[in-house]
């Protein structure tokens, strides 16, 4: 923090003119009236007034200003108050001001004068042993906050659920790992109302959600893509898939879903109203990829992301069902908290995830 040299030309060596000059290095001829200014006029500056002004109370850090223990800090480390003041760049009465209003502050004393200088009483010593690592701390946070400026440093923290993951996620998350290798991520999967619980609780600073959602008021919603769904089945019910009167064949194929609580599941069981078409289903299960599974293997039908069928329905695995109407699509949005800022991290993120989806609507 501050550089030790051995040389002659050390700034921790009294020049032999300033030994000359009095008995002391920091003597009162070169504070200009005092070696220990009385006052910031005294020390041509109003930088050191006790705070706030004429009130006394306990003793607390925030009544001295910070920059006092910097230029004790200096003072100890370098034994003169003259070194100090050019060492920081002020004059050499604000040293001595700032020193002395510490003292008053702390009600001790914390240098003896010394021909050449001054030295530590033991009541400094004590105080040294916690303000130079406090500097230090403070030192390695801004070069922390730097590195987290240039993103060569931080965390994100960003949830979605599997099925979204692998739809949306996958790509610029490996993209931003490679331009920013030194951040960690942090990703958690859930359903969509369990990211925006985790989002609204701080778990999260961003997640990737399905629409709409109860809660918008409370978030900012970056949307991203159109996610269009279809029914698909094995081979088993593929006579009927082709068949295209859906209310003909609606009773004889069962029906896969997710659990209940998903997003999905509401979305189908709406449509099925609308419809006229709902029915329990036959079977619920816990993700995206097992209904695939399952529609593969001929157990019934289940509505499906096309993006994530597309290969099996070209290859004849799976077979879409004919519906009356087209399904709506439905959209896809990083979501975060109004109120709260997101981190360097996060925002980086969000802005390449925004260039990977660019057409996608304005933010809400």
């Amino acid at each position: 923090m501050i550089p030790f040299q051995d040389d002659e030309t050390s700034p921790w060596r009294e020049s032999a003119a300033e030994a000359e000059s009095s008995a002391w290095a920091d003597s009162p001829a070169e504070a200009g009236s005092s070696a220990w200014a009385d006052s910031p006029a005294e020390a041509g500056s109003s930088a050191w007034a006790d705070s706030p002004a004429g009130k006394e109370g306990p003793l607390s850090v925030s009544s001295v200003h910070l920059e006092a223990y910097r230029i004790f800090l200096y003072a100890a480390k370098l034994g003169s108050l003259t070194k100090a003041a050019q060492q920081l760049y002020i004059t050499q009465p604000t040293v001595s001001y700032a020193i002395k209003q510490l003292e008053r502050h702390l009600s001790v004393t914390l240098f003896n004068r010394r021909s050449r200088g001054v030295s530590l009483t033991p009541e400094g010593e004590t105080l040294l042993r916690f303000v130079e690592p406090s500097f230090s701390l403070l030192e390695a946070g801004e070069k922390e906050m730097n590195a987290m400026k240039d993103l060569s440093s931080g965390v994100l923290k960003l949830g979605a659920s599997d099925t979204l993951i692998r739809m949306c996620l996958l790509q610029p998350l490996d993209e931003f790992r490679r331009r920013f290798p030194d951040i960690r991520i942090r990703l958690t999967h859930g359903r969509t109302p369990d990211i925006v619980r985790r989002l609204l609780e701080g778990e999260i600073e961003c997640g990737l959600v399905r629409l709409p959602l109860s809660q918008d008021s409370r978030l900012h919603l970056q949307p991203l893509t159109d996610v269009e769904e279809c029914f698909v089945v094995g081979q088993t019910y593929r006579h009927l898939a082709n068949r295209g009167a859906l209310r003909e064949i609606w009773p004889e194929l069962p029906l896969l879903m997710l659990s209940s609580g998903s997003s999905s599941r509401r979305f189908t069981e709406q449509w099925l109203h609308e419809q006229g078409l709902f029915k329990e289903p036959d079977m619920e299960l816990g993700s995206i990829d097992l209904l695939l599974e399952f529609a593969r293997l001929g157990f019934g039908a289940a509505l499906i992301p096309r993006s994530l069928v597309e290969r099996e329905l070209d290859k004849g695995l799976l077979f879409e069902v004919q519906l009356p109407a087209p399904l709506p699509s439905r959209k896809l949005a990083l979501a975060s908290l109004k109120d709260r800022s997101l981190s360097l991290a996060a925002r980086a993120f969000a802005e390449q995830v925004a260039k990977a989806y660019p057409s996608c609507g304005p933010s809400v």
